[in-house]
């Protein structure tokens, strides 16, 4: 799909955690991004609805309008609970095929197997690319280093800024010349870098295995590695995720991530999160089951907050855990890079 223009589709989400895929293609994909296709935001760009995102991309209301704008691929930029389908969705994405648009979707819903979607693919002789598929030869994790330093980002909850953190960390490393490397474990990332593995949807028993696979292919490109968490080891549905490639990365240090003032994780409300000093022991407990690693730094989300507010955020955080706190995508990642790059052996 070379030379392809997206039109990122969000279905009345685009200000939301959940469009998360949506953002993060907006503000660090490399790929030109016609529009937004969103019903509920017609008429304004992306930035005006989400400032993070910093695309001035038009915002229409259906794919036959992103069409006109000369869109040659549609994404799916939502990532819902779940990650399922829906009615609406898919007829998004059916009208987008019937156009002669390629589809893009990162769900555990597998298009490709959906019968009247194959065929109007078939039909217009466009594609399907779904970024949760993943190698059906995966296994257990190899004995052995892995011959990179790895840094593996945790979370006190899902859609906080994983991600963004390591993209962030990763970009400030390369402008410093040196040989780093995001390693994408979800579809958002996978949309973003072009390679990587949506662990998500991986057998449970494999999912350390898929983190291994992926961190010794990323030696391979770099000897810095940014490996990319998901969820989070307090998370209900999620932890288990999070534990396997916590135990599989192989990483040297670990940068936590955490949304300032939340006090519960957002999609179950009744689970209370702990200190952030507790949530450091806990990774760091968890990993030392396995291999031994310290969380190194805190990249704090002060997302919401104004700047004085922010600064409160991240001095009360760097009072309670002991570490380097930063907010990495308002404040920059040098200050958290630098104390990374300290703790990292050689």
């Amino acid at each position: 799909m070379s030379g392809e223009r997206l039109a990122v589709l969000t279905g009345g989400q685009l200000a939301e955690s959940y469009a998360k895929t949506a953002h993060g293609v907006l503000r660090y994909g490399t790929r030109e991004v016609v529009c937004v296709v969103d019903p509920a935001h017609t008429g304004r760009r992306a930035v005006d609805v989400v400032p993070f995102c910093a695309s001035p991309a038009p915002v229409v209301a259906d794919v036959a309008a992103a069409r006109e704008l000369g869109a040659t691929t549609v994404l799916l930029g939502v990532a819902p609970l779940g990650g399922r389908l829906t009615a609406a969705w898919r007829e998004a994405l059916l009208a987008a095929l019937r156009l002669g648009m390629h589809v893009e979707a990162g769900l555990h819903t597998d298009l490709g197997a959906d019968p009247e979607l194959a065929a109007a693919a078939q039909a217009s002789g466009v594609g399907i690319r779904d970024l949760r598929a993943v190698p059906d030869d995966l296994g257990v994790p190899l004995a052995g280093p892995v011959g990179a330093r790895v840094v593996h980002t945790v979370g006190s909850d899902c859609a906080i800024g994983k991600m963004s953190g390591v993209l962030e960390l990763d970009r400030a490393a390369r402008d410093r010349g040196l040989r780093s490397v995001f390693v994408a474990t979800g579809q958002t990332g996978v949309a973003i870098s072009g390679w990587g593995m949506a662990v998500d949807h991986v057998i449970s028993d494999f999912v350390a295995g898929a983190a291994d696979r992926l961190v010794r292919e990323g030696a391979g490109r770099g000897d810095l590695l940014w490996l990319e968490g998901q969820g989070s080891i307090y998370h209900p549905a999620y932890s288990g995720v999070t534990l396997g490639l916590l135990h599989g990365s192989s990483a040297d240090a670990l940068v936590l991530c955490h949304r300032a003032g939340r006090t519960a994780i957002a999609d179950y409300p009744a689970t209370a999160l702990p200190p952030l000093a507790e949530i450091v022991r806990g990774y760091e407990e968890a990993a030392g089951w396995v291999r031994p690693a310290q969380v190194v730094a805190v990249a704090l989300n002060t997302a919401g907050l104004d700047d004085a507010a922010a600064q409160r955020a991240v001095e009360d955080v760097a009072a309670e855990t002991g570490l380097v706190t930063d907010d990495v995508v308002r404040s920059g990642p040098d200050r958290v890079l630098d104390a990374v790059l300290a703790a990292l052996p050689g």
